[in-house]
């Protein structure tokens, strides 16, 4: 179906860009790699250069271009190369993106201008630049790969910046959609579960995966988008449910330990039931915290408290410098600290002897989840089951602890 069709895609060197290149090369398609990697990367796989290997030996024709979608004129080059080398633009693929996780106070300006230069501007750049050629295709079309818009407050307070970018994505969709309604699609494409990619390792760590489907089940969505006529535009898809709705009825080939649960994605609310269920625990959280600690039973949350008490050393001290507050909801709710700064250091119910400097909230079976290694805290921040304030570097110093402790957990 998209034999001849030549599509730009930002990004595309390695992850979800890539799967989606591949995928359209099978049918014999012109693949414009737009991406900035073009010396291989310390830590991350694949160049345009690689890539463009793959896409030849999968069947398609490939464009490397260098392209930082931050840079006007390299977009410009692209697109004008792109257009001499294959007569023309049917397709463009917005899928390059910069991610951080971080509260207002904890992003730094350079990191903010980052996800809006690449995000939102880079986006908006890169379909202004190719849109005078989409307009003389039969069958063009824009995806970006953004998500619906929910304004869910739980999507904003952790990461304000960051779901800023990935929103202004998706308002270039449903503005682009309308502007040229009959003569372009436009549309958003977002996974209904974490995809595998090196963004994913970098932030959940090893054994993330097992949680991930692979980028096939996006390359696949994209493809059934992207086949579609120019008509189908304004959509918000979420990758299972348009696979659903084309008779796909085995999505464990998509996962990358089938059988194994898996992880909602940002923006879908998936936890609505679950985050009623905290907020309706909340309240006897609060009443517990009233409690004295000889009251409680030593249940799973002041077991852990125990052990962590036990495990406590100068050198964790001298090395973390920071003082914990868990603010637990459900079964052994209420305030529970680690002081990781005053000298011996200290663990156990109620406030903590001096101020907090990180505060967590989660619910206690999570919060049992976490310090056993059965939920990275980070996963945990991902999916809103864990809120944190105060200062991040110091929360990432508590998960390296967390993985010495586990043992004894």
């Amino acid at each position: 179906k998209l034999a001849g069709c030549t599509l730009f895609i930002t990004g595309a060197s390695r992850g979800i860009g890539k799967a989606i290149a591949l995928k359209a090369a099978k049918d014999g398609a012109n693949i414009v790699i737009a991406a900035k990697t073009a010396e291989p990367h310390p830590t991350l796989p694949g160049t345009i250069y690689t890539a463009a290997a793959e896409i030849e030996a999968a069947g398609g024709k490939a464009l490397p271009c260098i392209v930082n979608v931050r840079e006007e004129q390299q977009i410009i080059n692209a697109v004008e190369k792109a257009v001499k080398t294959f007569g023309g633009i049917d397709i463009l693929v917005n899928n390059a993106s910069a991610i951080s996780l971080t509260g207002t106070l904890e992003t730094e300006m350079k990191k903010v201008n980052l996800m809006m230069d690449v995000n939102v501007r880079g986006t908006y750049l890169t379909s202004k630049t190719c849109l005078p050629h989409l307009r003389k295709s039969r069958n063009p079309h824009i995806l970006n790969l953004s998500p619906p818009m929910n304004m869910n407050p739980m999507w904003f307070k952790n990461h304000c910046a960051y779901t800023i970018s990935k929103y202004g994505m998706s308002m270039c969709v449903l503005g682009m959609a309308e502007e040229f309604r009959g003569e372009v699609a436009v549309n958003a494409l977002w996974p209904k579960t974490a995809i595998h990619t090196a963004a994913m390792d970098m932030l959940g760590g090893s054994g993330i995966e097992k949680q991930c489907r692979k980028t096939d089940i996006l390359a696949d969505a994209a493809y059934c988008i992207l086949t579609k006529p120019k008509s189908f535009t304004g959509n918000f898809i979420i990758d299972e449910v348009l696979l659903r709705e084309e008779g796909v009825k085995d999505f464990d080939v998509y996962a990358i330990a089938p059988g194994h649960p898996l992880m909602p994605d940002f923006f879908l609310d998936a936890f609505k039931e679950e985050k009623k269920l905290s907020q309706h625990e909340g309240a006897d959280g609060a009443k517990a915290s009233t409690e004295s600690a000889s009251d409680k039973p030593l249940g799973p949350v002041a077991e852990t408290f125990r052990v962590i008490q036990g495990a406590m050393s100068e050198e964790y001290v001298r090395t973390t410098q920071g003082v914990f507050q868990f603010e637990l909801s459900g079964e052994e709710g209420g305030t529970w600290y680690i002081d990781l700064k005053t000298k011996g250091g200290s663990a156990g119910f109620g406030k903590p002897p001096v101020t907090a400097d990180v505060v967590m909230s989660m619910s206690s079976a999570d919060f049992v989840k976490m310090f056993t290694g059965k939920l990275k805290p980070t996963l945990a921040f991902m999916s809103g089951k864990l809120r944190i304030k105060g200062n991040m570097t110091l929360a990432i110093k508590l998960e390296k602890m967390l993985t010495q402790l586990n043992s004894k957990l």
